[in-house]
């Protein structure tokens, strides 16, 4: 936190000094905060509480007019895990001269998913989908510790082919990334190619196709499904797709992504620095996942007041006797565009519990604050 303190000061001091003024424009301050209460209904494991979800500051500005940086840190959680302490979220720079085609260098979202990119907020819900948690880089599967769907590394995008009122058809994009989730270094001197492309045949609606190749990786000792010790680099593929659709236009919100993953995910999450040292494979849950939503937000009173629905499945093993289906309905009201109250009731069906245990259900309110 003192690291992200330091530097929001560094970038505020530079447009004050002469030279750096012709190099910096001056820096665009932003954030949002989101605060909820969940109560949950499950057997044996019920609970409600009051939460800080997500407290994040954002810089951007423009260096020489031709590159944006972005300057993203999470403010809340604790000091004890990787999972939910302060953290760096983005740290960035995008040559952005030419439209068909951009670089960007350093921390950012994976260019996986629709949903990914997208502002909590604006999602409209109390989570992201199962699927987009689970299989690009949020809580993921392979083990790796909360990273938001980020990672580091150098990405390439850009829109190309116009219709003829001016709008780009195509958009596409490909990075490499070092395949560990965020502020962490490579393991298995591997990289991750993540990429999609998006095709709009008219406004409001996008088709994309995306594709992940990677490794995620521990380095310490193991034993494989035959009962033999290894020591070293234990580098775990990953391999995985995502087909996606949407409509966004006139305060709708329709979108559905099915994503698939092949790879085995390590037995205990990366946590605590110990974690990262024990590269034990979960062979129980095996090499298969899969999942997919559909969810649809709709205007009762335009940009004012919002009914939503959400199918979500989620298959941890690629199989049902273990799979997870939520089912959510919701109102989302909005006193300003910058103030909105997110409703939700959640009936979860979880086959991995105990018989008897499979259903229950979740209330949660958002109360949810751009700035």
């Amino acid at each position: 936190m003192r690291k992200l303190l330091a530097t929001l000061v560094i970038l505020v001091a530079l447009p004050s000094i002469g030279f750096a003024q012709e190099l910096f424009s001056t820096p665009k301050f932003s954030g949002y905060f989101i605060g909820n209460y969940t109560a949950n209904f499950q057997k044996d494991n019920e609970s409600n509480a009051f939460n800080i979800r997500i407290l994040r500051l954002i810089v951007k500005g423009r260096i020489l007019g031709d590159f944006e940086y972005t300057i993203q840190g999470q403010a809340n959680g604790n000091t004890q895990n990787l999972g939910s302490s302060p953290r760096i979220v983005d740290l960035n720079v995008e040559w952005q001269k030419y439209p068909f085609f951009k670089v960007k260098a350093g921390q950012f979202k994976r260019p996986f998913t629709f949903e990914n990119p997208m502002n909590p907020i604006d999602i409209g819900f109390m989570a992201l989908a199962q699927n987009i948690t689970a299989l690009s880089g949020f809580s993921d599967r392979s083990g790796e510790h909360a990273s938001n769907g980020r990672d580091i590394g150098l990405q390439v995008q850009g829109d190309f082919l116009k219709d003829q009122s001016g709008r780009y058809l195509f958009h596409y994009q490909v990075g490499v990334f070092n395949g560990q989730g965020i502020n962490v270094g490579d393991v298995d001197q591997k990289k991750d190619i993540i990429g999609g492309i998006t095709y709009s045949p008219v406004k409001g609606v996008r088709i994309g196709l995306f594709g992940w190749e990677g490794s995620h990786a521990r380095k310490g000792q193991w034993t494989d499904q035959e009962g033999k010790t290894h020591e070293g680099v234990n580098s775990l593929k990953q391999h995985r797709y995502a087909i996606s659709a949407e409509y966004m236009k006139d305060d709708w919100q329709i979108r559905s992504e099915y994503i698939h993953s092949t790879g085995y995910g390590f037995k205990n999450r990366f946590q605590k620095q110990e974690n990262n040292s024990d590269p034990t494979v979960n062979w129980d849950q095996g090499d298969k996942a899969d999942g997919v939503y559909a969810v649809v937000i709709a205007p009762i009173i335009k940009n004012k007041l919002r009914a939503k629905a959400r199918y979500d499945l989620y298959r941890p093993s690629g199989c049902w006797s273990n799979a997870k289906t939520q089912y959510d309905v919701g109102l989302n009201y909005l006193f300003h565009r910058n103030l909105e109250i997110q409703t939700q009731y959640t009936l979860v069906n979880d086959r991995s519990l105990a018989e008897g245990k499979h259903n229950y259900s979740i209330l949660n309110a958002q109360l949810c604050v751009r700035f």
